[in-house]
């Protein structure tokens, strides 16, 4: 699949990793269709940067938890932009560390449905669109914590698993004309003003001894829609940090 020209779907992307994706993507040609859940987030000036590329942009305000709004949005990409050629399923629930007896309902509920619920429904309602097509890429954004222990998130850990697992499923049932994979990185990104001590710690789970960036992620991202003959793949972006 080219990229240029293409019409690419990123949720959550206002901000941090998704945005690097979405001004990457565009600035290869692509036109991107984001979106953001909190209005306070800096979505108008993401968007601005995209159209600065000389692309077309769509940023949207979605819940993932609505899923009559997903089809809404859905809708509206296609009406203005045309197709949709690959959506990231990339935005996140926020990480809450809770020791496991105290986890709420809320709180697990809130990890599945966004982590998990957010890309059933958002594949399942861009799956006819890509079929019709007779072409099309999802690409899971994940993360470690399906596949190594973190205590104290239980709660993030299954959802992610889960997403996993979705990847698999999606990638056999929407074959052959759409293909599914997953992306799960190590620490790209560490929170704003790291301290020393937690920088060097993220810097020695990994056998690289570093830190990525987002980069990485974009540079993956970009394989996946270059390569027709990938699908129902899981690709560790995280400088070995699965094997320490």
């Amino acid at each position: 699949m080219e990229i240029k020209n293409s019409v690419i779907l990123i949720t959550g992307a206002a901000t941090r990793v998704g945005r690097e994706v979405a001004l990457a993507l565009a600035e290869a040609g692509a036109h991107i269709a984001f979106t953001y859940f909190d209005p306070n987030e800096p979505w108008a000036e993401t968007e601005a940067e995209i159209q600065a590329l000389g692309v077309k942009c769509l940023a949207m305000q979605l819940d993932l938890r609505e899923q009559d709004r997903v089809h809404q949005v859905i809708k509206r990409i296609v009406d203005q932009l045309g197709k949709i050629d690959v959506l990231v399923n990339n935005a996140s629930a926020p990480w809450i560390k809770k020791p496991f007896m105290e986890i709420t309902q809320s709180e697990w509920d809130g990890a599945m449905e966004v982590n998990l619920r957010g890309p059933f429904f958002c594949a399942q309602a861009i799956a006819p669109i890509m079929q019709a097509q007779g072409s099309g890429l999802i690409v899971n954004i994940s993360d470690l914590s399906a596949f190594q222990v973190w205590p104290g998130f239980t709660h993030h850990a299954c959802s992610r698993a889960g997403q996993i697992s979705l990847t698999k499923y999606l990638a056999t049932e929407l074959a052959p004309e759409i293909r599914v994979n997953a992306i799960a990185p190590g620490t790209i990104l560490l929170p704003p003003d790291p301290t020393p001590e937690k920088v060097q710690w993220a810097k020695e789970k990994s056998l690289v001894k570093d830190i990525g960036s987002p980069m990485d992620v974009v540079k993956l991202v970009k394989f996946l829609i270059d390569c027709d003959f990938v699908t129902g793949s899981v690709y560790f972006v995280d400088g070995g940090r699965s094997l320490v």
